[in-house]
This record gives C-alpha cells, sequence and structure tokens, in this order.
C-alpha cells in the first residue's frame, strides 16, 4: 500500500550569525500509512514543528525530501491532499464560526449552498453548531481548537496535520480533541499531528515516534514501546546493602520497605539470588513503563549522547 505521507532524510539547518548553524532535523525518515494516527513527540526544541512546516510547505528542507500521497510535497497539487491545523491557529475573531468556515470554503472554491452545508456538517461534527452564529473572539480556547479542526476538514483532506492540537486544554477539552481525532480516523482520514502530552498520544496513536535533538529514536506502536515489563520486588526490611552486593545497586527504600526493579530477563537469577540468602520477601509486582518513562529514557540517553 501507498504511504499517504513519506519523509526521506529529512534535514534542516538554520543559520545564526555569518558562521554558526542550528540544526534543526538530522536525517528524518519515516512513512505514515494511509488510515493511520501516528503521533510525534519530543521535547521543546526536538524538531516537531519544523518536520510539519516542511509537511506543509511553508519551510524548505536543506536536504531530503516529502511525498505526499506519492505527490513532492513542494506540488500544489500535494497539498490538495491536506489539512492543517497549526499550533497556534489565528482567527478573524469578529466573524463567527459559520463566517469563518464560508471564507475558508471560498478560499478552496466552495461557493453558495455547497461550502453552507459543509460548514454546518463540520459544526455538528465538532460539536459548535450552537456556537456557529456566535463571535469567535467569545470562544473557549476548546472552541476555537475545535473551529481549527473544522476548517482543516472543509476541503475534505485524506491527510490531516495537526501541530500541538491540544496544548492549552483543560482535561475536557483533551478528551474532546481526542475523540474527534478518533473519528477521523473512521472516516479513514491519515492523521499526523505532534505534540509533548504523552498519555493522549498513548491512548490515540497507532503507531508514535520520538524525536530528540532532530533524531527519530524511536518508532513503533505505542504497545511495543510499553510491552516490555519490569518487575517490582519489594523486601521488608533494609537489604540494600546485601542487594547491592549481589549487584542491584538501585535498590531503594520506601518506608521500612526495600525495593528494587528488575528487568524481565534478569527475574529468575535475581530471584535465585534473593531466595539464596533468605530475605523476607513481601511482594513482587509485575509493571510496564509508562511512555512518560520511555521518553524521559529516550531524552535522557541522546542528551548524555
Amino acid at each position: 500500500m501507498q504511504a499517504a505521507l513519506r519523509i526521506e532524510d529529512l534535514t534542516k539547518h538554520y543559520k545564526k550569525g555569518l558562521r554558526e548553524k542550528i540544526v534543526a532535523l538530522r536525517g528524518l525518515s519515516l512513512e505514515v500509512h494511509q488510515g493511520e494516527i501516528l503521533g510525534l513527540v519530543g521535547p521543546n526544541g526536538a524538531g516537531k514543528s519544523t518536520t510539519i512546516k516542511i509537511i506543509m510547505n511553508l519551510l524548505f528542507p536543506t536536504k531530503g525530501r516529502v511525498e505526499i500521497m506519492g505527490i513532492n510535497a513542494r506540488s500544489p497539487k500535494a497539498r490538495e491532499h491536506l489539512g492543517y491545523l497549526p499550533e497556534n491557529p489565528s482567527f478573524y475573531d469578529h466573524l463567527t464560526g459559520e463566517e469563518f468556515l464560508l471564507f475558508t470554503g471560498r478560499l478552496l472554491g466552495m461557493e453558495g449552498n455547497e461550502g453552507r452545508e459543509k460548514a454546518w456538517e463540520l459544526l455538528r461534527m465538532v460539536r459548535l453548531e450552537d456556537a456557529g452564529r456566535m463571535a469567535i473572539r467569545k470562544y473557549s480556547k476548546g472552541m476555537a481548537q475545535r473551529l481549527g479542526i473544522a476548517q482543516a476538514l472543509m476541503g475534505d483532506p485524506r491527510i490531516v496535520v495537526m501541530d500541538e492540537p491540544m496544548s492549552g486544554l483543560d482535561p475536557i477539552g483533551r478528551a474532546e480533541v481526542s475523540q474527534l481525532i478518533l473519528s477521523l480516523k473512521k472516516q479513514e482520514k491519515t492523521i499526523f499531528f505532534s505534540s509533548h502530552i504523552l498519555h493522549d498520544v498513548e491512548a490515540i496513536c497507532d503507531r508514535v515516534g520520538i524525536l530528540v535533538e532532530g533524531r527519530l529514536t524511536y518508532l513503533g506502536t505505542p504497545s511495543r514501546i510499553v510491552s516490555t515489563p519490569t518487575w517490582l520486588l519489594k523486601i521488608e526490611g533494609d537489604y540494600r546493602g546485601i542487594l547491592r552486593e549481589k549487584g542491584l545497586t538501585h535498590a531503594t527504600m520506601v518506608g521500612r520497605i526495600t525495593q528494587v526493579e528488575i528487568q524481565e530477563d534478569e527475574l529468575w537469577e535475581v530471584m535465585d539470588a534473593v531466595r539464596g540468602c533468605n530475605l523476607p520477601i513481601y511482594s513482587l509486582e509485575k509493571r510496564r513503563c509508562s511512555l512518560e518513562e520511555i521518553f524521559a529514557k529516550e531524552v535522557g540517553s541522546e542528551t548524555a549522547g
């Protein structure tokens, strides 16, 4: 199956002064499949917004290329397939939601009833039908974000690109936007978005990419990221000294309990050692890393290197 979005060896340098340059992207390559939700996460300055702006042809890469449905992203034909929600959407806030969508429709060549019907279809979809004739300046942050999603969909694009769509939203607003993204997937649209809210990415994405200092350090399913379990061993009393002699230097005390995290492949070796010392085991719990923990490790290892 043809990739909806293909990024190949994407590199971007920014000039700083006469000689210094900032490297925002370092050979980024990935594919987004048709009908997939892919979330790109990373710390501030990782290159997420730069990637999205290159996809949208708002920036030009120093090296590499982007294809939209097999078409070079620099081509106007490629942008016919795209809908875009920027990180901080800006509106003519004296307009109503309906008027803004009608204006967007006219830019796309829609006139008369076609644009009006599409505008109200989308207002209902993003649950703004009761605010459709309200001035945008009276909208909450969440309402404005949903209106931004509606405008991204006016041209019925096959691919929707969103830059931090949940940024600044309260938990209710984030849940609403998450449900909207999932509803777009049901319509067989491809969703590519950036975020730093890892819980939302884990909950709704088919795959996630971790971007650190312009490099893609991980690309795969959220379940694969967090599926490798660890074990948390708890022993009643202070046995840190004995455990450290066994090589478990990261044992810690929590109250009157010594606890240590054990990797899956180390479990039986460690348990044999603990039983050999006749230590009073309090509990052994299987746990899995959250996406936040994996992300912290990826960022830490990349910046340390």
